[in-house]
């Protein structure tokens, strides 16, 4: 790799988590133990719910509340077009149907008018997905969701940490899931967690999440542990290990400063690229701070000679690596085919993924680096100007 090229994301890794993983290597316990269970303790205490479970991943973390909540073959679970596949994926394991809607012009987050139409007597659930990191309509989904006697489950994995209304994303709707995976905003490798006030909830993904087993299982291979356990359903091996809460526990005593830091990147970008009218910037709305794991625009195609891809190309000839955030869901071969998805039923995600291009923004990156983006940005769409 150019030592020139910035990288579209690199994980903000210090002293801290090197040490906590050495300490974690040294002490033989490698799997779910202590420093999961601190770890869950000490998010909790973070995000403010009563109950958090880790998990292997944010895969695992819906899959785990879609069983609690109960969802069966048949039953329709309403999801976003705007979103990585796995939002999706978790409403087919069950049998059940993902009723793909579309987004919102603005946020691109989830259309309160499609969930409204696309409820009928199978649905069970709404899972609102938080893009790039901006909360959506939450009031307005919980009535939605109360008046036809719906669950939520909030896909954050974009959104730690995010506010709605001055309340913390993770205390809100019924359950709310996270992901760690190694580019969000709190990185263990892999990971996910399940955020909820229900304890019944917590409780069953808990048990389900390794092997259906009745227990903590890291107790039983503890010093005062017990060989005895009981398996009371066929769960799944779902946990979490401490080498993950290793990463995790270092990570979390800076998200805040982390997310500043992001926070920090997105105002440069405002300012520096407020004027370039061949792009739109993200809009936010002013009841909700976003945690800016992505910095989305979208390219006015219109105004430009050359194509995303080709942008992309030229992009990275200068160095500049950047990302494309999501290609929607209906338009993966799988859901457009099984489901009899087209794109003039989606027109907002349809019109908006040709243009989306999603620019670094993550702890470590410099000064000169942010401005390097925007001149590079500037420099090169001006050229193709049409």
């Amino acid at each position: 790799m150019n030592k020139d090229y910035l990288l579209f994301h690199k994980p903000f890794i210090s002293e801290e988590e090197i040490d906590e993983m050495t300490d974690t290597l040294r002490s033989g316990w490698l799997s779910m133990g202590p420093k999961t269970i601190r770890f869950e303790e000490e998010f909790n205490k973070y995000i403010g719910a009563k109950r958090s479970v880790a998990v292997s991943s944010w895969t695992a973390a819906g899959h785990l509340t879609l069983e609690a909540f109960g969802i069966e073959r048949g039953d329709e679970v309403i999801v976003p077009t705007m979103t990585f596949p796995a939002t999706a994926e978790i409403v087919c394991y069950f049998g059940a149907k993902p009723v793909i809607v579309d987004v919102d012009e603005d946020t691109l987050n989830i259309s309160l008018e499609e969930i409204e139409k696309a409820i009928t007597p199978k649905t069970k659930a709404i899972i609102p997905v938080h893009y790039g990191g901006q909360p959506c309509d939450l009031d307005e989904i919980q009535a939605i969701a109360s008046a036809h006697n719906l669950k939520v489950l909030e896909d954050a994995a974009h959104s730690l940490p995010a506010t709605y209304k001055d309340k913390k994303i993770g205390t809100i709707s019924d359950v709310t899931c996270f992901s760690f995976y190694a580019t969000k905003t709190l990185s263990t490798g892999e990971g996910g967690m399940i955020c909820t006030n229900n304890e019944e909830i917590a409780e069953r993904c808990a048990i389900m999440r390794l092997h259906g087993i009745n227990r903590d299982a890291w107790k039983r291979y503890s010093e005062a542990g017990s060989w005895y356990y009981e398996v009371v359903a066929p769960g799944y091996k779902y946990n979490f290990t401490d080498l993950q809460a290793s990463l995790g526990l270092p990570q979390l005593k800076k998200v805040d400063a982390m997310w500043e830091w992001r926070k920090k990147i997105a105002s440069r970008y405002f300012d520096g690229l407020k004027n370039l009218d061949l792009i739109k910037l993200p809009v936010v709305k002013s009841d909700r701070e976003s945690s800016w794991h992505l910095f989305p625009v979208r390219l006015n195609l219109e105004m430009l000679t050359k194509n995303r891809a080709q942008i992309i190309d030229e992009l990275k000839n200068n160095n500049v690596g950047v990302g494309v955030h999501f290609m929607p869901v209906h338009q993966h071969l799988y859901y457009s085919e099984t489901f009899n998805l087209d794109d003039k039923n989606f027109p907002v995600a349809s019109a908006a993924f040709p243009r989306l291009m999603s620019l670094p923004i993550y702890p470590g990156m410099t000064d000169q680096s942010v401005e390097k983006v925007i001149n590079t940005v500037t420099d090169l769409l001006n050229k193709f100007r049409r």
